[in-house]
């Protein structure tokens, strides 16, 4: 029985992370942190463990491992401090909001020798996972190119507190807006999918529409539109935004040489291929989890097998690549030119 520590007890701790752990038999959770102490006190109330007053604290207690559940500013921070005291770290998306910090991140973890894994739950989808092993037979043949998104309506229903005060628009707490929020899972997703990584990028991050609770265009962006050109050769479309007030979109579209895959395209089929002489193949995997129909992510389950083996592929290092997709995307935004990974 793994003994568990949640730093951050907010929305994606409590209909992720607390949830999956609780269901695996595997873990308990001994201690709660949040900067809302009252909060840790009703999920220690109500889950059983300790209600710690600080971070130190939590860490200072037998704990085999952590989930980093606390705003973007503060994740490599949380991190390097739990694997410092030797404890196995699980850490929420985007993995820092630096470059640099998530290189550190990855450093402590390979000093610590303990497991990062990161939360890019795209990754453990049944129909990404089929999807790649199709894309890797050569199924649809090379890869020319590409086109995902995510997109819904914004995190202002999915904050903890919600409404147009929410930690998500603050330049400060999250610093990165969308691209950090739904853009970083779509292109860790396409690096996953296609065996490769981006290696160069030209992109627009632009706020449209979202505003905060003084009726002012929000700090960070609520649009990212950006062409990443891969290692290998292909080129393909990555958006991401809170402003698609209509269905949650969650869809990748592979155009390959021989036939073009659609992945949570279709409302009736997770995947729908057409080959190049018009035949259609249908797999009816699974459904895609959206913010309004949450189902098990997979994470929880894939970080405990993690601390079993001693090994992950969800790793800090692994994720690295898509992470400096990211910072290229904000970086060629700002100065109008493409940028290299």
């Amino acid at each position: 029985m793994y003994r568990i520590g949640i730093i951050g007890c907010g929305k994606i701790a409590q209909v992720r992370h607390v949830p999956e752990y609780l269901a695996s038999g595997r873990a308990r959770i001994d201690a709660w942190y949040d900067l809302n102490l009252e909060r840790a006190r009703e999920l220690a109330a109500r889950h059983g463990g300790k209600a710690c007053s600080s971070v130190d604290e939590l860490l200072d207690m037998p704990l085999d491992a952590v989930s980093v559940c606390t705003a973007n500013h503060t994740h490599a921070e949380m991190a390097i401090r739990a694997l410092e005291k030797g404890l196995d770290v699980l850490c929420e998306k985007p993995m820092a909001t630096s470059l640099e910090d998530c290189l550190a991140m990855v450093e402590a973890a390979d000093k610590a020798g303990r497991i990062l894994m990161i939360g890019q739950n795209q990754r453990l989808t049944g129909a990404h996972r089929r999807a790649h092993e199709l894309i890797h037979s050569g199924h649809i043949g090379r890869v020319i190119s590409f086109r995902t998104t995510f997109g819904h309506g914004g995190p202002e229903t999915w904050s903890v507190d919600p409404g147009r005060n929410t930690w998500f628009f603050d330049s400060k707490l999250a610093v990165m807006g969308a691209m950090a929020d739904l853009g970083v899972h779509k292109t860790d997703l396409v690096d996953f999918l296609l065996d490769d990584e981006v290696a160069s990028v030209t992109a627009v991050l632009s706020t449209l529409d979202k505003r905060g609770a003084d009726d002012k265009l929000i700090a960070v962006d609520d649009n990212a539109f950006c062409v990443y050109k891969m290692k290998g050769g292909a080129i393909g479309t990555m958006t991401a935004s809170w402003t698609n007030y209509g269905s949650e979109d969650n869809s990748t579209i592979i155009y390959g040489s021989l036939g073009v895959m659609r992945i949570y395209d279709d409302k009736d089929h997770s995947i729908v291929i057409e080959m190049k002489d018009g035949t259609k193949e249908y797999y009816d995997v699974d459904q895609i989890q959206t913010n309004d129909n949450q189902t098990s992510s997979g994470v929880i389950d894939h970080f405990l097998a993690s601390l079993d083996s001693r090994s992950c592929d969800m790793s800090g290092r692994d994720v690295l690549p898509a992470m400096k997709a990211v910072f290229a995307a904000i970086e060629s935004s700002r100065t109008g030119h493409s940028v290299s990974c």
